[in-house]
């Protein structure tokens, strides 16, 4: 399957544990969260300023983590798509 829905290059990409889900982050300054099975994004996380470089999916799949060229950690819920922590720090 081919993934489609970020607007800009994508630099990182997770698989959950258990084979469900894709994490992507992008230059668009966006996380996605992608159903394997469907092809479908289910949830865009937002929040970032700058590039996402990395992303991280928790090993029970229920947290995302990010890091971005706005210096920022940011730690995400994947039910609510919600950020629960910005970590601050990088220069």
């Amino acid at each position: 399957k081919t993934l489609t829905g970020h607007s800009k290059t994508v630099y990182s990409v997770a698989v959950s544990r258990d084979g469900k889900t894709v994490v992507s982050g992008s230059y668009d300054k966006t996380i996605r969260v992608w159903d394997i099975s469907t092809g479908t994004c289910t949830k865009t996380l937002t929040g970032h300023s700058k590039t996402v470089y990395s992303v991280a999916v928790s090993r029970d799949g229920q947290t995302v983590v990010s890091g971005s060229g706005d210096s920022t950690i940011k730690v995400w819920d994947i039910s609510t798509g919600t950020c629960t922590k910005t970590l601050t720090g990088h220069s």
